[in-house]
């Protein structure tokens, strides 16, 4: 069917006039001020798993500053409803909006598909609007170009699962893959509660790995990040032919696209950057698991009351 086109508009007696052929010239963008670009990233994640992203982004981003946003008080969000999960994920924002970051990383899967939308809605309504980086999208990609046969697993929580946001963004990526997704209850918290690991654990990790080796998927995505610290006890049980995808080196690189393109980098010349920890738990024990999980030392902890617990 033709499509309906307007015909020029005819401009009004008096109205102003344009010199033909001067089209409208717009200088470059000055980069912000060194004192924004001063401020540091922030990362959170409903307790010490995002540190394994953390650990990446410090790697591929060392002359950056970071602050890290662990809700230990709060966790697990696995099996939380989506309309409170969200409610977290906007307090914490509102923490990190505080601490002056200059750009938000979502280290945590059940966040990222409870809340990603309202995240961005909010962060956006800032000063000088600061962009929302999450995982999910960055391990769909890799997954996808990772596969071989189109049969692609996953481990995650029930709250991940259900919200289907791996289904959709490996959807958008290539519609002909297949995901077989398994819910994983107790694994988080049981990385959670520390080393070492007994046999329980072992059995505990092998009833969730059957229904992908019954499945014969080549690629599992890991869809909590406190899920790399099984990994060899993973790889083991998959088998060396299946690749697993995880989201820190996937984010971290997305993480320097978007420096680099709103010219956010750190101007610092040489040296490394500072990271400072929050939890909204004991602080004691987010020390000692999370020197762990991120391989580096932590040093001083804050404890930060979010507003929810506050009033509770």
């Amino acid at each position: 069917m033709p499509v309906a086109t307007r015909g020029p508009r005819r401009r009004r007696a008096g109205a102003h006039r344009r010199d033909r052929g001067a089209a409208p010239t717009m200088g470059p963008v000055p980069p912000p001020p060194d004192a924004y670009r001063s401020r540091p990233i922030g990362v959170f994640d409903s307790g010490v798993g995002g540190l394994t992203v953390l650990h990446e982004l410090l790697v591929s981003l060392p002359h950056e500053d970071f602050v890290y946003l662990g809700d230990t008080a709060r966790f697990p969000y696995g099996e939380r409803a989506p309309a409170e999960l969200e409610r977290f994920c906007v307090e914490i924002a509102e923490e990190l909006i505080a601490r002056s970051v200059k750009l938000l990383v979502v280290a945590c899967n059940t966040a990222t598909a409870a809340a990603l939308p309202a995240l961005r809605a909010r962060m956006m309504e800032t000063t000088l609007g600061v962009d929302v980086l999450a995982v999910v999208r960055p391990e769909a990609v890799r997954a996808v170009a990772a596969t071989r046969s189109g049969r692609i697993g996953l481990l995650a929580t029930p709250a991940t699962v259900a919200s289907g946001a791996y289904a959709e963004a490996l959807g958008a990526v290539d519609p002909h893959v297949t995901l077989v997704a398994v819910p994983c209850p107790d694994l988080a918290p049981i990385i959670q509660r520390g080393f070492p690991f007994d046999d329980d654990v072992v059995r505990t990790v092998r009833g969730y790995v059957a229904p992908l080796r019954e499945a014969r998927v080549d690629t599992v995505i890991l869809g909590c990040t406190h899920y790399p610290l099984v990994r060899p006890m993973l790889q083991r049980m998959l088998g060396r032919g299946v690749e697993i995808v995880t989201s820190g080196a996937a984010l971290a690189r997305q993480v320097e696209h978007a420096l680099s393109a709103r010219s956010l980098g750190n101007p610092r010349a040489d040296g490394e950057g500072a990271y400072r920890f929050l939890c909204t738990g004991d602080v004691e024990g987010f020390r000692a698991l999370g020197t762990r999980f991120l391989q580096l030392p932590l040093g001083d902890v804050e404890r930060v009351a979010l507003r929810a617990e506050a009033a509770a």
